[in-house]
């Protein structure tokens, strides 16, 4: 009897081990180690499904519940799967103004199962202030969320100066949090150091941002080589808010993977890239997988026998109406929206699903703001409803806006056909926080030069090729570029519209311009960022040079005129045309108006015509640079025929 319960008590053992055993046996076979990645980035707020253009087509896309669904399935394959986020999580549609109260990205992200992100520039939106009570709200709700890494934040440089109040609320959340320069994870018998990177063209776009930062790639070598000299790991990853570019020598994640050699891989946001496959520098792979969580990013890799990693399967998962949601989880979801007509819309009288217009007109989708620098009719409509919101508002000053300017980059969602709601009018525009402490951007007024003006067309011109989140969009102005032209001297004609009217632009004339508090805040910055060589100075009406452009905004009533307010204001000044009482979208906007005209001639004649004073100087720049070479080489030459002669002697 004793026998038989040995013998049963031995089987037992063998059947538990099983698994075990079969996992060595299976390391041990092929000498390899396995590792699956799914990967985020730039979600910005997009917690619902949404109806955009994709690839000319109308489409509903995205939806944490529909990545919840993707994630699981993925999980039940591998549940040790290692799941990252390249920051940006939050800032782009109404959920954001709950940021401060609800934590919602970021608890939303726990609930994926995400296990590390970063912070993007947008997480800085709602200031220092806003930042820490997201991170203290995340932290205490006593939910999983996702490990917070970035290693280049400057603390000593900051502590030296002495911390600001808003600094040392962010120190505190970053404790309360544990936010670290990295973290190690294991998944089965991998462990993985993740480290995040803050990149300097992120923190170029984060003007409300009190923290100073460390060079990243500098700051990147230092924490690797910290990994390595503490931690056994079988990889190095790393969530940089840096990004990829077409020029690969301002392509920051570029630049740290050849930099940074040791880092395996880099899953890379704020340029809201989508690679359909990986870049590749030596042994690092850079992924990317696009915005507002259109794609979930799936990466498969084998580690080798010099310990390097190498790529087994790379793919984009389309988050389609395909996909079914996870119940639970936009259960959730609609939680965190019931919060939003309360604590938000009610201060401009508004709800999320309220209807404020019906559309017949296809817009062009945001692809088409990167991929066509000519005027479109998505900016049109937006720069029209500046001027219409300002002209009609409570604290208009009577004085009409001469030009209302549109960026591309503050453009975060087209228009599809059907009903145009509240929410899809916030997510279009969903940008910032104003001095009043509301979540959005105010409009604010400010004066330009006429000889400013044509800068400001020169500037969209010239460099927004290179910068495609700098291309401009405006109501009242009008132009017309040759970009085969000379750079600063592409623009060949520049003029005021007033109903319907040419009317010429005087270089000393000041002009009424009213943009977002953001981009004019980037317009002011132009002059710094070209060490005073192009000079965009925003005045007040007398001419004075304005220090605080928040003071400058406009206020309806008691509240600021936040820049989407404006939007859903001008699509409830429309037409009723088919008498169901609510308003159509003017068939104006079916096509274009001439407010931005592409000359593409490379005629010689139309090359060289109309030369501004930035051609003379770089005509006179070249010609020295010339001059320089000519003179380098003469006394080369010199020196050797010296140099031969006393050989000869």
């Amino acid at each position: 009897m004793r026998r038989v319960k040995r013998v049963i008590v031995l089987i037992l053992i063998v059947m538990l081990c099983m698994p075990l055993l079969t996992g060595v046996q299976t390391e041990a076979a092929d000498g390899e180690k396995h590792l699956d990645v799914l990967f985020t980035h730039d979600t910005h707020s997009h917690l619902n499904s949404y109806s955009t253009i994709v690839n000319g087509k109308q489409k509903e896309v995205g939806g944490f519940a529909r990545i919840k669904t993707l994630i699981d399935e993925k999980k039940k394959e591998n549940p040790d799967t290692l799941i990252l986020d390249g920051g940006d999580f939050s800032m782009g549609t109404l959920i954001q103004t709950v940021y401060t109260t609800e934590a919602a990205e970021l608890r939303m992200l726990g609930y994926l199962g995400c296990d590390v992100t970063t912070f993007g520039n947008h997480e800085f939106d709602y200031r220092s202030g806003g930042l820490a009570d997201m991170l203290k709200i995340a932290k205490n709700s006593g939910e999983t969320v996702p490990e917070l890494v970035v290693c280049n934040v400057d603390w000593d440089a900051m502590e030296k100066e002495g911390l600001s109040k808003g600094q040392k609320q962010i120190e505190s959340a970053f404790e309360t949090y544990g936010v670290k320069d990295y973290v190690v994870i294991q998944k089965g018998g991998v462990k993985i150091a993740v480290l995040g990177v803050f990149g300097k063209d992120a923190l170029e776009c984060a003007p409300t941002c009190e923290l100073e930062f460390k060079d990243p790639v500098e700051s990147a070598k230092n924490t690797v080589e910290e990994i390595k000299k503490k931690e056994d790991v079988d990889m190095i990853a790393c969530v940089s808010h840096s990004g990829t570019w077409e020029d690969e020598k301002v392509s920051e994640d570029e630049t740290l993977a050849k930099e940074v050699p040791d880092i395996d891989l880099i899953i890379s946001g704020h340029t809201h890239t989508q690679l359909d496959q990986p870049i590749r520098h030596g042994n690092t792979y850079i992924v990317s997988c696009g915005e507002y969580g259109r794609n979930l990013g799936s990466i498969s890799m084998t580690q080798k026998k010099d310990k390097r990693w190498k790529m087994n399967t790379y793919k984009l998962i389309p988050v389609t109406k395909n996909v079914k949601s996870d119940q639970a989880a936009q259960k959730q979801i609609d939680k965190f929206m019931d919060t939003v007509d309360t604590n938000y819309l009610v201060n401009f009288g508004y709800t999320k699903d309220q209807v404020l217009a019906e559309n017949d007109i296809k817009f062009n989708s945001l692809e088409e703001m990167e991929t066509k620098h000519e005027e479109l009719n998505l900016g049109d409509i937006i720069s029209d409803a500046y001027v219409y919101a300002v002209e009609n508002s409570e604290g208009y000053d009577s004085r009409p806006v001469d030009v209302a300017v549109v960026p591309s980059g503050t453009v975060r969602d087209t228009y599809t056909k059907g009903d145009i709601t509240v929410e899809k009018v916030y997510n279009s525009f969903s940008l910032g926080i104003g001095k009043d402490g509301l979540a959005g951007y105010p409009l604010i007024t400010a004066y330009l030069t006429g000889k400013e003006l044509k800068l400001v067309a020169e500037v969209d011109a010239s460099v927004s090729d290179y910068m495609t989140t700098a291309r401009l969009y405006c109501s009242g102005m009008n132009f017309t570029y040759n970009p085969h032209r000379m750079i600063l001297n592409k623009v060949t004609d520049c003029y005021l519209t007033k109903d319907g009217k040419r009317e010429e632009i005087q270089d000393d004339k000041l002009y009424k311009v009213v943009t977002d508090l953001y981009t004019g805040q980037m317009l002011g910055s132009v002059t710094d960022v070209s060490y005073g060589l192009l000079k965009i100075e925003p005045k007040d009406k007398n001419g004075k040079l304005l220090k605080n452009l928040e003071d400058e905004a406009i206020t309806d009533g008691k509240t600021e005129l936040k820049a989407w307010v404006a939007i859903a204001r001008y699509m409830q000044s429309f037409e009723d045309t088919d008498g169901d009482g609510i308003a159509n979208v003017s068939d104006y906007y079916s096509t274009t108006h001439g407010r931005k005209v592409v000359e593409d001639s490379r005629n010689i004649v139309d090359l060289l015509k109309h030369p501004n004073k930035f051609a003379g100087m770089i005509v006179g720049i070249c010609a020295g640079l010339l001059f320089l070479i000519i003179v380098i080489i003469w006394l080369i030459r010199k020196l050797i025929r010296k140099i031969r002669v006393k050989k000869k002697k």
